[in-house]
């Protein structure tokens, strides 16, 4: 299969197609804003986005470029080490973090490499998805000894996007005519994410894909992706896959699974992935910005009435994030746990 693996290989109806459509991209949201009407203005263009898109790009974030510069330096200083050295820092059935090669997203390989870390070191998730199982693990960064500044830049970049990722939560809650802190307390110990993908160049790109379709689980990610491309979502309207181009410096947010259930489906969850080409590397960094273990997710009850009823179950984010985990990591004979079924039956 023009010289790549067969488990790197997608369906037929889920291959990459050389697209020329020219589309208006994303909204692109400037966030240097003061006063209450900047405020106001602000937070009605976050809800418009999350209504049509799911997704927008923001600009004038607050995270220092020289932050952002040396974080880039020091994940591709680590992916281009030999495979035997990123291998001393390789996740394994015990903990989740570090480096890995084989991850899966539909049960088909990604073709890519990544680099996971907490953002709360430690984390506490629970031991297994199974309900009747109360026992609850801590999990550890495991961290490279190279390159050296490794550690300490990428714990510095959390900090700051972690900023961002709370202020975004603030004004989406605005969006939603709700208190600007009503969903902070989900994140008292917040189980998120840092991840550093590497996305070599790919013989056959026609075939594979980088990241396979899929939804992000969590509340929202900030992914910063160099000048490369090979973002696509979904569109709404007519299900087209439409890149996101490259802006320099900007954040690409997106809303994920736990926020359409808070927001009872008025904000979307936006299926997406990632195309590769035969020429050059691509790197990206998404922060993934998950609930507390412990938070039970629905639909928040400011948003639900009679005319308006809950559309989905409560579920427990920490079994329902350990119950994906495992799937990202070797093949299954089922699609992994979506928040489709926690649908109510009247939502059906």
């Amino acid at each position: 299969m023009g010289g790549i693996d067969q488990a790197f290989v997608q369906e037929p109806e889920q291959r990459p197609k050389s697209s020329t459509i020219e589309v208006d991209g994303i909204p692109v949201i400037d966030m240097s804003v003061s006063g209450t009407g900047g405020i106001e203005k602000l937070a009605s263009e976050i809800g418009n986005a999350c209504r049509k898109w799911g997704f927008f790009q923001v600009i004038n974030h607050g995270v220092p470029l020289e932050l952002r510069q040396r974080v880039e330096k020091v994940a591709k200083a680590f992916f281009d080490l030999p495979i035997e050295e990123k291998r001393k820092a390789k996740r394994d059935d015990l903990n989740f973090t570090g480096y890995h090669d084989e991850e899966h997203t539909k049960n088909v390989r990604d073709w890519k490499e990544v680099f996971d870390m907490l953002i709360e070191d430690p984390t506490f998730l629970p031991a297994s998805p199974d309900p009747d199982d109360e026992e609850i693990r801590t999990y550890s960064n495991k961290w490279p000894e190279n390159p050296p500044e490794f550690r300490e830049t990428c714990q510095e970049y959390c900090r700051e996007v972690e900023k961002l990722a709370f202020k975004l939560l603030e004004l989406i809650s605005l969006s939603l005519g709700l208190p600007a802190n009503r969903l902070s307390d989900f994140f008292k110990h917040q189980t998120g994410m840092l991840r550093l993908n590497y996305y070599p160049p790919c013989p056959s790109p026609e075939l594979a894909l980088g990241v396979g379709r899929h939804r992000d689980g969590g509340a929202l990610t900030v992914l910063a992706q160099d000048d490369v491309g090979g973002l696509q979502i979904r569109r709404q309207s007519d299900g087209e896959w439409i890149p996101i181009k490259p802006i320099p410096n900007a954040y690409i947010i997106n809303i994920a699974d736990a926020l359409q259930v808070w927001s009872n489906d008025l904000y979307v969850s936006a299926e997406h992935r990632v195309v590769v080409n035969s020429e050059q590397e691509r790197f990206s960094i998404p922060l993934f910005f998950f609930p507390s273990h412990y938070v039970k997710v629905a639909p928040l009850d400011e948003l639900v009435n009679e005319q308006n009823p809950a559309k989905y179950k409560e579920y427990s984010w920490g079994k329902y994030y350990i119950n994906r985990t495992g799937s990202n990591y070797k093949k299954l004979e089922a699609e992994n746990l979506q928040i489709d079924h926690f649908k109510t039956p009247e939502s059906e």
